[in-house]
């Protein structure tokens, strides 16, 4: 362990130190962690590069590795919570500094399943990548979904199941979406362990998001479309 209280983050140079952070993160180390952004701030980083170089690159590493089973539940909670607080004193500075709002999401575990650390994961790094996200929990019928996109005046729907039984949910959303002609106003984003990209396709979604960070690149070029289609 005597090594480990050796490092002193302020004599780490910039790429030692988001190195650092990325290991800090990965292991759920909150304080370190905010010291870290407070180190970067202060040597005149950006908020959205310590967001997207830090925090965001050091949670792309753990949501792959809880995608691959070397790290459980209770770890990637732990990162995610060391993430929620370096992102409290990058907020109101993104804002501030007018970085780049890249949409909107609603986001939620559909009816029937109670699972929700990989919808966590993707509202959290999908804040983390300037996005506003609007996240209803678990267990959401058709009406959650729909009330909420329009209340909101979302961009993108996200859905995720992890469980196989919950999974038909997901076409019952869209097909409802499409019943009531709304389907071509949002981007409809699918996710959870045992969904595949050809059940994605056969649902009607825009995408299937293997995991949180795929979630959030797919999110950013579908916002990215909409912009130049908008500026056309």
């Amino acid at each position: 362990m005597s090594d480990e209280e050796d490092i002193i983050l302020s004599e780490l140079n910039d790429e030692e130190l988001t190195q650092q952070m990325h290991d800090d993160l990965y292991d759920g180390l909150k304080e370190e962690i905010e010291e870290a952004v407070n180190i970067l701030l202060a040597r005149g980083w950006e908020p959205y590069r310590v967001l997207t170089e830090a925090l965001v690159a050091g949670m792309t590493i753990v949501g792959h590795d809880f995608r691959d089973g070397i790290l459980f539940v209770p770890e990637v909670l732990l990162a995610a919570n060391a993430m929620k607080a370096g992102m409290s004193i990058l907020k109101p500075l993104l804002i501030e500094s007018g970085a780049p709002r890249m949409g909107k999401m609603v986001i939620g575990t559909v009816k029937g399943d109670i699972h929700d650390i990989g919808k966590n994961l993707v509202s959290m790094m999908m804040e983390g990548a300037g996005f506003e996200v609007v996240d209803l929990g678990i267990n959401n019928p058709v009406e959650a979904y729909l009330d909420a996109l329009e209340t909101e005046k979302a961009d993108i729907l996200g859905m995720s199941a992890l469980l196989t039984t919950t999974m038909p949910y997901m076409k019952v959303v869209i097909d409802t979406m499409i019943e009531k002609g709304i389907r071509d106003d949002y981007t409809v984003l699918v996710g959870g362990a045992p969904l595949n990209e050809e059940f994605g396709k056969a649902i009607g979604a825009d995408s299937y998001c293997r995991d949180a960070a795929v979630a959030v690149e797919t999110a950013k070029d579908y916002m990215a479309s909409k912009h130049n289609q908008l500026a056309d």
